[in-house]
């Protein structure tokens, strides 16, 4: 049996703040403007932070809702692409819905929390066992300075071994 495992050279790459700007201008080129900052990055858990600025800003005096959808679902992304990360074999991961929910203004500087690294492996670890699709929804909590909610996304990704 063939097995995913978390990938920790892309993790350490990942967390030097140098190689993930250039990671983010090259492949998610909004997320560089938007300025999110991946805080940290284990097996577990992902973090990323978002501060309330000019290219984030909407009418209101608060982060865009799209730009938070953004770093709720990078959090959970920087989960799975850790193990997806030339895996053996290759794993296509793609989401496939997104579910949210916003509880109080985001301004100053939001955190992004996604704590399912051990489900998202196991999801992984079954599409390479069975050869079939698997998904999961991952919970990314945003809180802001104070520890306050802002906001809750629920991201539906898909898992499935390239052919």
């Amino acid at each position: 049996m063939i097995q995913s495992r978390p990938n920790k050279s892309f993790q350490k790459k990942m967390l030097n703040p140098f190689f993930f700007k250039l990671f983010l201008l090259l492949k998610l080129p909004m997320a560089f403007l938007a300025g999110l900052k991946l805080k940290e990055l284990t097996d577990d858990h992902a973090v990323v932070l978002m501060r309330y600025k000019y290219l984030n800003k909407n009418p209101f005096g608060s982060i865009y809702f799209a730009c938070l959808s953004m770093a709720g679902e990078l959090a959970s992304g920087m989960l799975a692409a850790s193990m997806a990360f030339k895996s053996n074999p290759e794993i296509s991961m793609l989401v496939v819905g997104v579910t949210f929910k916003f509880t109080k203004k985001a301004v100053g500087i939001i955190t992004f929390e996604c704590n399912q690294g051990k489900e998202i492996y196991q999801t992984i670890q079954k599409s390479i066992d069975t050869g079939e699709g698997q998904a999961i929804e991952a919970l990314t909590v945003a809180r802001d300075e104070k520890g306050d909610v802002v906001s809750e996304f629920f991201i539906n990704w898909s898992f499935k071994v390239k052919v």
